[in-house]
């Protein structure tokens, strides 16, 4: 496969794609120059500057991947990317120590006035007395947002012996109290910390979260500092604080436009300003640069990638557990669509059995890719399924059984659609998937490209009129199964055919009298 990377890649990265991928690094284009490119790509690369917008996406029409050399996807339109099917990853382990340590030098250079000393002396000037710093030992660090840089940041703070404290929804009392940390309300952190670090994505939510309100609810001679991302501190009010001496100092490496021309920080007293060096380490390159590649890779082999930002996280063991159900998902979803002849309204998938006791996403989705292709021709993956399903209305609903009777493991589904509904079940055996379920019918097939499946009144000859019906159009019966409900009641027979049976066949069958209903099924098998 082609991978286009357009922002500087360390060549760890670079390397390891190479050895399975045909890689290009164009460096420096305009956006509409990776626009014309993305057409003949499968992976695209990036770090924080491109911007992949709805439609840099659309223009990627082979595009399964874009892979984000950073912490931070926000400028990757996600929700374009999933509609697409593709994959977005990025890298939020490897610049962890690298950022961390940035914050702590800024705090450190704030309490002591360092980069004002320094320019002091390159004028030939010797002030000692306008430098009195303040120690951060005893004092008080808010951290905002307690993901892995911001638990990074606490083991250090509190090896300077800092009073640690921090506000993170997603994160429990217990969690932050293994890292010494005193997990509070938000408020509560804003009105007790000597400084204060925020480490959290940039969102709706987060953009402008500190601002004159809350700067004004902070202890006056505040530390702030910002190491994620630019906006998360309301510029404009953090000047404003910084000229009133509301805030003490602040620390930020990260800004709303980048470069920052007319940015009023540039203009206000006490700030240590960096140019968004917060990954900028060998080392943190290196391990950026190695942890998306490797996900790239995973996602070009159709793995799960460890850090995809919009598909599901899979365990290896999860993932292993329940990779031979996918195939069999995918094409009870193929089956229903194509029996059901009508849009879906609800699908129910009831997952019993050994797949039950784990993480089922996939397996949702891989029936809803079966679902939705078979009458769509929008590309579906794994990683829109369930997006294009809620555009298209559908109600799923997702039921987990123990026991799966006499089998080890069983999936059912059931479509309904306002004119009816189809159920349609089955297992895996001997590594392969296997029809065990039409409607009421019990049955044991194997799947085929193409089938045939009739519900037919039980009479004598109706079997042997079909068999000679698809004879005369060459069609040759691979296997089959038949299940009736009582004799001489009504019955199913399912067909696995070499070919498609032509038109001529069905219509004939449709006008048979012992006939109640005929389905042609193609199904997209692969492994």
């Amino acid at each position: 496969m082609k991978i286009l990377v357009v922002e500087p890649l360390a060549a760890e990265g670079l390397e390891i794609l190479r050895r399975h991928h045909e890689v290009e690094v164009r460096l420096g284009l305009a956006r509409d120059e990776i626009i014309a490119l993305l057409p003949e790509y499968d992976a695209l690369v990036v770090r924080s500057q491109v911007k992949v917008d709805a439609e840099m996406i659309a223009a990627g029409a082979r595009l399964v991947v874009v892979g984000r050399a950073g912490v931070g996807v926000d400028n990757v339109d996600l929700e374009a990317a999933t509609r697409a099917g593709i994959t977005v990853v990025n890298a939020p382990t490897g610049n962890t120590i690298a950022a961390a340590e940035l914050t702590i030098a800024l705090l450190l250079g704030l309490a002591r006035k360092t980069a004002a000393a320094d320019a002091s002396m390159r004028r030939g000037e010797w002030k000692r007395s306008q430098f009195t710093g303040t120690e951060l030992r005893g004092k008080t660090l808010g951290i905002v947002g307690l993901g892995k840089i911001g638990q990074a940041i606490a083991v250090r703070a509190r090896a300077m012996q800092m009073t640690v404290i921090g506000s993170d929804p997603f994160v429990t009392p217990e969690q932050a109290a293994t890292l010494g940390v005193e997990l509070l309300p938000f408020e509560d952190v804003v009105a007790r910390a000597d400084a204060i670090t925020v480490h959290v994505p940039k969102t709706k939510a987060t953009t402008g979260m500190i601002n004159a309100a809350v700067i004004e609810r902070m202890k006056p001679g505040v530390l702030l500092l910002n190491v994620a991302r630019g906006g998360i501190i309301d510029e404009a009010d953090l000047a404003a604080a910084l000229r009133s001496g509301r805030v003490a100092g602040a620390g930020i490496d990260v800004y709303t436009a980048e470069p920052p021309t007319g940015n009023p920080l540039l203009e206000a007293p006490n700030t240590l300003l960096t140019p968004h060096l917060g990954a900028s380490t060998e080392e943190a390159q290196v391990a950026v640069a190695t942890e998306v590649a490797e996900q790239i890779l995973d996602v070009l082999e159709g793995r799960s990638a460890r850090y995809a930002v919009n598909a599901p996280l899979l365990t290896a063991e999860t993932a292993q557990a329940i990779a031979p159900y996918l195939p069999l998902a995918e094409i009870l979803g193929q089956f229903a669509a194509q029996m059901l002849r009508a849009a879906p309204r609800t699908l129910t998938i009831e997952i019993a059995g050994e797949p039950a006791a784990h993480d089922a996403s996939p397996l949702v989705a891989a029936a809803l890719r079966g679902l939705i292709a078979a009458t769509s021709e929008e590309r579906v993956n794994l990683v829109n399924a369930g997006t294009l399903a809620k555009a298209r209305g559908i109600t799923v609903v997702e039921r987990k059984v123990q026991s799966a009777g006499a089998f080890s493991s069983l999936l059912t589904l059931t479509a309904e659609a306002d004119g009816g509904s189809i159920t349609v079940a089955g297992t895996v055996a001997g590594g392969e998937p296997r029809l065990v379920r039409l409607g009421a019918h019990a049955m044991d097939l194997a799947p085929a490209g193409h089938m045939l499946i009739t519900n037919h009144r039980d009479r004598p000859g109706t079997v042997g009129r079909v068999g000679a019906m698809l004879g005369q159009a060459d069609v040759n019966i691979s296997s089959m199964t038949l299940a009736r409900s009582a004799p001489r009641a009504d019955a199913f027979m399912v067909l696995a055919l070499d070919d498609a049976p032509p038109a001529s066949v069905i219509e004939a069958l449709h006008a048979d009298d012992a006939m109640i209903d005929v389905w042609s099924v193609t199904l997209d098998i692969h492994p």
